[in-house]
């Protein structure tokens, strides 16, 4: 037993951001009462941002949920772990066995790639369940890069990230690392290592409709028009053959296909795009023949580039351009990750490919990308009659009423279900609507390993954190949690947890083989080690959970290292740079050259302290610049009778919405641009701290029609608004 007065320290890595940095926590008793950079971790060297600093207060928030809620006579009510789940068996099963699996939906929430158990449990339940219905947040963020890598890699899962510590040019799009610590490129201390990049002599190019954190460190920044990356992106490319500029290195004998988007670009021109992207073709030009000359470069594209209207072409032409100059699959350029719960390197072999609409959504017929369907379909899915239709929805960690488009519509359709589970730690705007909250513990009472940002690690490494605080009373760890849910839905309620992860040890250890340890060497206190020790045996590096324990900074396992072809799953075993879906899109971007949108279009934005809807409860993140205010640039001020404070007035297809200006020349004109993850203001949440700053749902702005038609991404940026003082247009619909 802890004495309440004992002062000691603890490591762990944070769980707040895809940097994830290493901690050393303060804890005294069973309180974390302080948190700074762990200095000798292999990977972040100390680097820590205030998320991480603010872990102690997350993790003693007064308003997290520390017993399971399950609804009664309309209201919830606390109850006992057994009486959670005995309702939800009693509850689901009678359901899938009337209408079939489909009739459930499950929506996951982006801090599932964050925990243990987000990782291990859910792909048991969606083959526990057998529904076609999964929903998650990569349709709001990065599904178009999933779509292009499996096009171009035959793996949805194979994406390059930027060697950001060797390459010599960086082109960055639609990324602000400086705030968001990283994206889909898992990089400890992002901002140090683009510092070393200027240090060294290398240069840093940033293309972004707002002058960012990022594009003030810049060697050039491009203030493109919102939603015209692929036009830019295509106009490089074009350049770069026009001006036989492109050299494919070794990835010669690898790619097919290059013919093809030659001409496929040919319309491009630097002159063509020009006028759309709003940037100069001579700058155009020059960009283009920088990349080539540069001996490292990478091309970067994030969120800015993705949840736009060409979004899966832009994620393409990211990997185009790194092709087309020699920098995929080299140092300095941008490489494979190479994780150590990746299985071992397989001879190259022709694989499977990758498929696109494999089926289809019940009422709007978009097709299914990676297993899923768009998450803007989840309320017609829900409020739409017939068979098939969505009755009841499982949600884990997920607050689709604020991120995805037209929350108003989701959330009475989320109040119409006949059964709703949310593992979620708040009362939030979505987990409201449960008839069963089922809260997992802080953060410190949980073990934690990185197997999704490992993947897209810039260095490859392997860090462990058991527990940093013993599980309070009362409270069951995140993975019994998902494994009594698991069994709850699969008509195996009261069977032991550990049942789960023994099923998923076994089938393991059947598809490895001979080769592979039997269970009996496994080590590890509970099934989630035992599931991780088998996973690293199984990897490349010959390591063991026993190994990451005694290293608890962690294991530099070096720098990425190139692995073509052996990461090829296509069809052809090669490189197909010009897969047929991709061509068939095509057409939709030449045709918007044909004329410029007029009026003014909207970009989110992001806050260091912020991340999505999830931490605005704290008060350390919850303050200073980190505000819902609507960005304007002083000429678009002017123009339409702004003032710096007053409210404005924004409208779309979605409906209204009225937010402070903020006047600033960070953002160009023409542009406005609005945060997103706020609008704090609904009934029957338990969120103190952000309902007294609730700020406004951007995404109602939006109707849910707007998508990326490759990948089904709604699109968040660049599209189209009003903008008006409040008080001169008409009634406003609120979020």
């Amino acid at each position: 037993m802890l004495s309440p007065d004992a002062v000691r320290t603890a490591l762990r890595i944070c769980p707040l951001c895809e940097a994830t940095c290493g901690l050393t926590l303060t804890i005294e008793g069973t309180r974390v009462t302080g948190a700074r950079g762990d200095r000798d971790d292999v990977f972040s060297k100390g680097f820590i941002c205030p998320k991480g600093a603010s872990f102690g207060e997350l993790d003693a928030d007064p308003d997290r949920l520390r017993t399971p809620l399950v609804r009664e006579d309309g209201a919830l009510r606390e109850a006992t772990w057994d009486e959670a789940f005995g309702f939800i068996a009693a509850r689901i099963r009678p359901l899938i066995e009337e209408h079939g699996p489909d009739a459930v939906g499950i929506v996951l929430g982006n801090p599932n790639v964050h925990t243990v158990a987000g990782a291990l449990y859910p792909p048991l339940m969606l083959g526990a369940l057998g529904s076609r219905n999964l929903f998650t947040a990569s349709t709001l963020d990065q599904m178009p890069k999933h779509v292009s890598s499996g096009l171009l890699f035959g793996d949805p899962l194979a994406i390059p990230v930027p060697d950001l510590d060797r390459t010599d040019h960086l082109l960055l799009l639609g990324a602000n690392p400086l705030e968001s610590n990283g994206s889909l490129c898992t990089a400890g201390d992002f901002p140090g290592r683009l510092k070393a990049l200027r240090r060294r002599g290398g240069t840093l190019t940033v293309v972004d409709p707002r002058r960012t954190r990022t594009a003030k460190t810049a060697d050039t920044h491009l203030a493109i028009r919102p939603g015209t990356d692929a036009l830019l992106l295509a106009a490089l490319a074009h350049t770069l053959f026009e001006e036989k500029l492109t050299d494919l290195g070794a990835l010669a004998a690898h790619v097919e296909g290059v013919a093809e988007v030659e001409e496929c670009v040919r319309e491009f021109s630097p002159e063509a795009v020009a006028g759309a992207c709003d940037i100069d073709p001579g700058v155009i030009r020059t960009l283009a023949r920088d990349l080539a000359a540069a001996p490292r470069a990478a091309v970067y594209g994030r969120v800015g580039s993705s949840t736009v209207e060409f979004g899966t072409l832009a994620n393409w032409l990211v990997d185009v351009l790194n092709i087309l100059t020699g920098n995929l699959d080299r140092p300095g350029g941008a490489l494979f990750p190479l994780s150590a719960t990746d299985r071992a390197p397989r001879p190259a072999a022709p694989g499977k490919g990758f498929a696109l609409g494999r089926w289809h959504s019940r009422v709007s017929g978009h097709p299914e990308v990676k297993g899923e369907l768009p998450i803007t379909v989840l309320a017609e899915e829900i409020e739409t009659p017939g068979e098939g239709q969505i009755r009841a929805v499982i949600s884990i960690a997920a607050n689709p009423v604020l991120s995805a488009p037209d929350g108003d519509r989701l959330d009475k359709a989320l109040a119409g279900l006949d059964l709703m589970v949310s593992i979620d730690p708040y009362l939030n705007e979505t987990s409201r609507h449960a008839d069963v909250v089922l809260p997992p513990p802080p953060s410190s009472q949980s073990a934690h390993f990185d197997y999704v940002f490992n993947t897209l690690a810039v260095r490859n490494q392997a860090r462990y954190s058991r527990p940093a605080v013993p599980l309070a009373p009362g409270l069951l760890d995140e993975s019994e949690i998902h494994a009594r849910l698991i069994l709850a839905v699969s008509g195996k309620h009261g069977a032991d947890p550990a049942d789960v992860d023994a099923m998923a040890i076994d089938r393991t250890l059947a598809r490895a083989g001979a080769a592979a340890a039997s269970a009996g060497q496994l080590s590890g206190r509970t099934g989630p080690e035992r599931r991780l020790d088998l996973m690293l045996r199984l990897g490349p590096y010959d390591l063991t959970l026993d190994r990451l324990i005694d290293h608890p900074h962690g294991i530099d396992l070096g720098p990425l290292q190139p692995r073509i072809p052996q990461v090829l799953r296509t069809r052809s075993g090669r490189i197909e740079l010009c897969p047929a879906p991709i061509a068939a899109d095509l057409p939709r971007l030449r045709r918007s050259l044909e004329g410029r949108r007029a009026g003014l279009v909207l970009v989110g934005r992001r806050h260091l302290r912020s991340n999505n809807s999830w931490m605005h409860n704290l008060p350390a993140l919850n303050g200073g610049s980190n505000t819902c205010t609507l960005q304007v640039s002083p000429q678009d001020a002017e123009r339409l009778g702004l003032s710096d404070g007053a409210a404005a007035r924004i409208s779309s297809a979605g409906g209204a919405l009225e937010v402070p200006v903020e006047v600033t020349d960070a953002v160009r004109a023409g542009v406005v641009s609005l945060p997103h993850g706020w609008g704090h203001d609904r009934a029957g949440t338990r969120l103190s701290v952000a309902a007294r700053r609730p700020g406004v749902n951007v995404n109602q702005l939006l109707d849910g029609t707007l998508l990326d038609p490759l990948s089904g991404t709604a699109v968040l940026n660049g599209f189209p608004v009003e903008v008006t003082p409040a008080g001169t247009g008409r009634s406003v619909q609120r979020a």
